[in-house]
């Protein structure tokens, strides 16, 4: 695999995409040229698990499982995803809640709050 493409790798798994090579590559692709040449393709996977991506980030920004928290802990959780468009998908409030081990109930509490 070209170095260029290797260094690229993390950034394309933290979009929800891959990397793939430049014969593998589709229109819907992004081109990754290295000194004008196409050593490769990013493809991503559209909003298939965008929402996992999404608290997985989360998590990676906070440094451990939201699940594990303290309830400001969640509530700033909450907030940062909201600020990442995640409560715009179907069905976010339950799924998020479920990651957080909270109620949903909870979780509206917790978007009130930041909202008011």
């Amino acid at each position: 695999m070209h170095p260029f493409l290797v260094g690229v790798e993390p950034v394309a798994a933290a979009l929800g995409g891959r990397i793939v090579g430049p014969n593998e590559t589709e229109p819907g692709d992004i081109p990754l040229e290295f000194e004008g040449t196409l050593v490769g393709g990013l493809r991503l996977d559209g909003v298939h698990n965008a929402l996992d991506r999404l608290v997985d980030q989360v998590e990676r920004e906070f440094g451990e499982p939201v699940a594990g928290l303290d309830r400001a802990g969640k509530q700033r959780a909450v907030h940062r995803l909201d600020q990442l468009g995640a409560f715009t998908l179907r069905k976010a409030v339950e799924d998020i809640a479920d990651r957080l081990e909270v109620s949903r109930f909870t979780v509206y509490n917790y978007l009130n709050a930041q909202h008011a």
